[in-house]
């Protein structure tokens, strides 16, 4: 993959540090925790320590950066002794030609101060030996920075222990961050502004749901709005529905929470998500302050994943199955091969309801270590207003989430509708509901296979409720399509796609053909 000229710069919180010759890593992590709880912000917000060079390669240093699962960005004297500080002081000045090594450090590209210069505390009576200064450097989900010649963090700056893994043979890469891609564009943006008069196969939420019998059961719910939620029975029920301890089971507003609390709860060191597929996850890692990798699955192979493309210093995996937006679903067996000590391995299913027999999931494995498997409810039973998903993963896994939780964070209605939803009725619904949406599919395919003469290609064997085609100037089909009525998912926000790709949701074959119909006028010369 061709080097980016840009990448995309999340909110950044970079911690300066001074250090005295000899510190200890201890030492270094208590001020900068200390700091960062002054600031009101968890130590995964953190992106990077950054120092001055000639501290670059002091062992407490670089010790405590290892702990936090940061890079140690070094930076030159000249360029900190630029930097205007809040807080100069004489010693620093007369060791490093800088008045203070901390906040340079921090500030020197740009940003709030959110905690200026803070000095060690020692028990044994002896002189601090390192100061600490905490900052939020610009940025955004969609803000963009030119990437500097020494790396992606800090202009001018080095980074230490970090590398960059590049597979032994042709196959998906693994890529930095590119600011092509809008992190926080999701399907309900095609039809947000013209709602009801634009058929919908752009959101991915099953027609015509939720049904009457889930309806009744959620407004009988709302007679108990003035009690505190009591997610008890809920939870129990996902469990025996799964075959697990209820330890093991954490209900939340929906898989995207999931993905904010298990950026926020959990240290990793390099994560990574494998893409194409939603964006959500990186989303809420690069917000919390993650430097994110990513494997770039290729349509060459079908858009399928060869474990060998993650590379084994990935402590955190984040990939889904069936795969959004590809339609893929990869072997739980290949899923479950990805497992490494000390590694968590994150498989989204908020689609696996929509697979006939749920083939290939890895929901009920416990014997998978580091496993975390994500549901959402909201996709089949037509809940994406009210919110409501769980985790599977270790009871240890589960408590963290929880403790990152606010109170009573999945509301009384979303609980009831949870545990209607995995009652053996509903699953049966479900399952019926599945092989339709699998015919629906097959008739939606075959009638794109017959425009292919136009150009259009579709990702083979689909197995999610929608199917990713690739057609030429597909920006301007699309929006032929809305002319006449039709709204579908635009590609190009997806890592690994450009803007000759689209999603289209499943539907029922009337309304599959009336697209069609509508494709084909769309994909006319002029």
């Amino acid at each position: 993959m061709a080097e980016a000229d840009v990448v995309t710069a999340p909110p950044c919180v970079v911690v300066g540090v001074g250090a005295s010759t000899g510190v200890g890593a201890e030492e270094v992590l208590a001020l900068v925790e200390g700091a960062l709880r002054e600031a009101g912000l968890p130590v995964a917000s953190v992106a990077e320590l950054a120092t001055v060079d000639s501290r670059a390669a002091e062992p407490g240093l670089v010790e405590a950066a290892r702990r936090l699962g940061v890079p140690l960005v070094a930076h030159g004297a000249g360029d900190l002794a630029r930097v205007e500080v809040p807080h100069p002081s004489a010693a620093p000045l007369a060791a490093v030609g800088t008045p203070s090594v901390a906040e340079a450090a921090a500030l020197l590209g740009g940003g709030d101060l959110l905690v200026p210069k803070r000095t060690s505390a020692r028990t044994d009576g002896r002189p601090a030996r390192a100061t600490c200064a905490v900052v939020r450097r610009p940025g955004s989900r969609n803000a963009t920075a030119t990437t500097p010649a020494s790396g992606a963090y800090g202009a001018r700056g080095t980074i230490t222990g970090m590398d960059t893994h590049s597979p032994s043979r042709p196959g998906p890469a693994v890529a930095p961050p590119e600011a092509a891609h809008d992190l926080q564009h999701h399907g309900d943006a095609e039809v947000r502004d013209r709602g009801a008069a634009l058929v919908d196969l752009a959101v991915n939420v099953r027609a015509d749901t939720p049904p009457a019998w889930l309806r009744a059961r959620i407004a009988a719910s709302l007679t108990g709005l003035a009690a505190y939620p009591d997610g008890r029975a809920a939870r129990a029920a996902v469990a025996a529905r799964h075959g697990v301890p209820a330890e093991r089971v954490l209900l939340t507003a929906g898989a995207a929470e999931a993905f904010v609390l298990l950026a926020r709860a959990l240290r990793a060191r390099r994560p990574l998500v494998v893409h194409p597929q939603f964006t959500e996850p990186e989303a809420a890692l690069r917000d919390a302050g993650h430097a994110v990798d990513r494997v770039l699955l290729r349509e060459a192979d079908g858009f399928r994943l060869d474990p060998a493309a993650v590379p084994e210093d990935a402590d955190l995996v984040v990939v889904g199955n069936p795969t959004n937006p590809t339609s893929v679903l990869h072997p739980a067996a290949v899923l479950a091969g990805l497992a490494r000590p000390g590694r968590t391995l994150v498989v989204d299913e908020a689609f696996m309801d929509a697979v006939p027999g749920e083939r290939e999931t890895l929901a009920g494995r416990t014997d998978v270590p580091g496993l975390v498997v994500l549901r959402s409810l909201t996709k089949t039973w037509g809940l994406a207003g009210l919110r409501i998903g769980y985790v599977l993963a270790a009871p240890e896994t589960v408590a963290a989430l929880e403790r990152a939780q606010p109170l009573w964070p999945v509301s009384t209605p979303a609980l009831v509708a949870a545990q209607a939803c995995v009652e053996g009725p509903a699953l049966a619904e479900a399952e019926r509901a599945a092989r339709r949406v699998a015919a629906d599919r097959a008739h939606l395919v075959a009638g794109l296979r017959r425009l292919s003469p136009h150009g259009v290609r579709v990702v083979p064997d689909a197995e999610g409720p929608f199917v990713l085609v690739r057609l030429p100037d597909a920006a301007t089909v699309r929006g032929r399509l809305r002319d006449l009525g039709y709204a579908v998912r635009r590609g190009d926000t997806f890592p690994g796609l450009d803007r000759e790709w689209l999603r289209l949701a499943v539907r029922d074959r009337e309304t599959v053909d009336g697209f069609l119909a509508a494709l084909e006028r769309a994909l006319a010369p002029g």
